[in-house]
């Protein structure tokens, strides 16, 4: 699904960090605020995948990346997590933030 598919392209973040969790949904992403107000909130859910600003890729050449190490992402997205992916690798960073 894509924000403008509910209606919120024009949604502040913290509205659509909500939606997120409540449609138990993994946010994919260049914005990297998303972090900053999981942080914040002290949360652990939605899971985030970050796309890095600097990465190179072409839209279909991330969602290659992210096809070939969603096997290996989803134990941690499954209990709320940000991956962030750039031209370096993936780290990973379980929810809470703060915890």
């Amino acid at each position: 699904m894509h924000t403008a598919d509910y209606g919120l392209s024009r949604a502040g973040d913290d509205e659509i960090l909500a939606r997120a969790a409540d449609e138990d949904r993994v946010l994919i992403s260049a914005d990297t605020d998303f972090g900053g107000l999981l942080a914040a909130q002290d949360a652990t859910v939605p899971s985030v995948i970050l796309y890095r600003r600097r990465t190179r890729r072409r839209p279909h050449e991330q969602v290659m990346v992210l096809l070939a190490n969603l096997t290996a992402l989803e134990a941690d997205l499954d209990v709320g997590a940000i991956a962030v992916i750039d031209d370096r690798g993936i780290r990973i960073r379980r929810l809470p933030i703060g915890g």
